[in-house]
């Protein structure tokens, strides 16, 4: 069977039937108001594989001020405007001096404050729910949004934990590596290797063609940077414009090969089906509607609202399965009202999971494929999937998309937003 087949029996599995009725909630978050928080400019760079792609010889620092630079010169803002810039990250060491060093080398001036927000793989979006409620109660009137990492550069290790937390029966499974959490997910959820693997062929396939149609173009601001070549160690000027982790031409039948990548675990989760250790960073610009009016800023979209939960570390990858419809709750929303999801691809037991668990219509979700094809820059995550979001929305000319991620130690985050492009 060809991928595109096998791609569309997937969707005719997993489909669900539309409603035709609107919720109350559509409504309301339809509505344009002076005070609605709405982002201007949304940008990233590319992902690129970690210790091998573009990016293996560029330090965080270099990649946050990219991508300063470029949601300063596409969206033509006075940087003297920008009140305050939080930056997600996850495993930078003293990332509020790389922060604020950063913002400053990008061209912004000594006003312009930093701050860094850091909820594991949900830091991006953490980052946007930060700007958003200093934006709401005016603390700022515009600020910028950042999700970056670089795994190249850092390395993901929980630090030695005390004699208690090691004695609890709970807290004790944080130091249990990402990979154990997959397997748990699997073994007690009965998410086949076959189910993972189909999946994971399904995001490669869709990444796949989203960059061959040139759907990912405006979502990308390319970069020139320093790339050492491995072999004969010379250094070169590169300019790296698209994502570099995706497989053409990948087969359910060749991810079916791949060997157990935790068999101490369990034996369905592999470098094919989970996602990838990358580097990148994406950003947006923020404000309150009247504010865009009054400086002239394009509106492509609205940050509506966020949330997260808790839940058992062991299981942390079925987050999004609690924390959507706590959102879609809070915003009186349902799952038919949004046109769009954004899910980070952890692993395919997870995204398998959470997809067949709220019941989804996959040809709604990642649509342009996901972290199993383009990687998982931790920090980055939250903020790539609203870029990605939005731009998608944009060319669909569709309006509302919800977007969540797992989080290491047991927590799910979701945000709602609006396209207005």
């Amino acid at each position: 069977m060809s991928a595109q087949r096998r791609l569309d029996a997937i969707s005719g599995q997993l489909s669900s039937t539309s409603a035709t009725t609107q919720s109350p909630g559509l409504q309301k978050i339809l509505e344009k108001n002076p005070d609605d928080i709405v982002i201007t400019c949304a940008t990233r760079t590319p992902l690129t594989k970690a210790r091998k792609g573009g990016f293996k010889d560029t330090p965080t620092d270099e990649l946050l001020i990219h991508v300063l630079k470029a949601i300063k010169d596409k969206s033509g803002i006075n940087p003297d405007l920008v009140e305050d810039v939080c930056v997600g990250n996850v495993l930078q060491p003293a990332p509020g001096f790389v922060a604020r060093s950063a913002v400053l080398a990008a061209g912004f001036p000594v006003t312009t404050a930093t701050s860094v927000a850091s909820r594991f793989c949900s830091s991006g979006l953490l980052s946007i729910q930060t700007l958003a409620s200093s934006i709401a109660i005016d603390v700022i009137d515009v600020g910028i949004a950042v999700g970056l990492e670089s795994m190249s550069s850092n390395r993901d290790a929980p630090p030695p934990m005390s004699e208690t937390i090691m004695s609890h029966p709970i807290a004790k499974d944080n130091v249990e590596p990402m990979g154990w959490t997959s397997e748990n997910v699997a073994r007690d959820f009965h998410i086949t290797r076959e189910m993972q693997d189909k999946f994971a062929e399904m995001s490669h396939n869709r990444a796949e063609r989203a960059q061959k149609e040139g759907w990912t173009k405006d979502e990308i601001s390319p970069v020139t940077t320093k790339w050492i070549d491995p072999k004969t160690k010379e250094a070169k000027t590169v300019t790296v414009d698209k994502d570099d982790g995706i497989r053409p031409g990948t087969t359910y039948e060749g991810l079916a090969k791949i060997r157990s990548a935790f068999p101490q675990w369990g034996p369905t989760t592999t470098g094919g089906n989970a996602s990838q250790v990358t580097d990148g960073a994406a950003a947006v610009l923020m404000m309150k509607r009247s504010t865009a009016q009054r400086l002239g800023q394009p509106i492509i979209g609205k940050y509506v609202k966020s949330t997260v939960v808790g839940l058992e570390p062991r299981i942390m990858g079925i987050g999004p399965s609690l924390a959507i419809p706590k959102i879609l709750k809070k915003t009186g929303l349902t799952k038919d009202d949004v046109d769009l999801f954004e899910i980070n691809e952890a692993f395919a037991s997870m995204y398998v999971y959470c997809v067949n668990e709220l019941g989804l219509d996959i040809d709604k979700v990642n649509v342009r494929g996901g972290a199993i094809a383009i990687g998982h820059p931790l920090g980055a995550t939250g903020t790539r999937q609203v870029v990605t979001l939005l731009s998608e929305l944009k060319r669909r000319k569709q309006k509302v998309g919800v977007t969540s991620m797992c989080v290491g130690t047991g927590m799910g985050m979701a945000g709602v937003f609006v396209s207005e492009a």
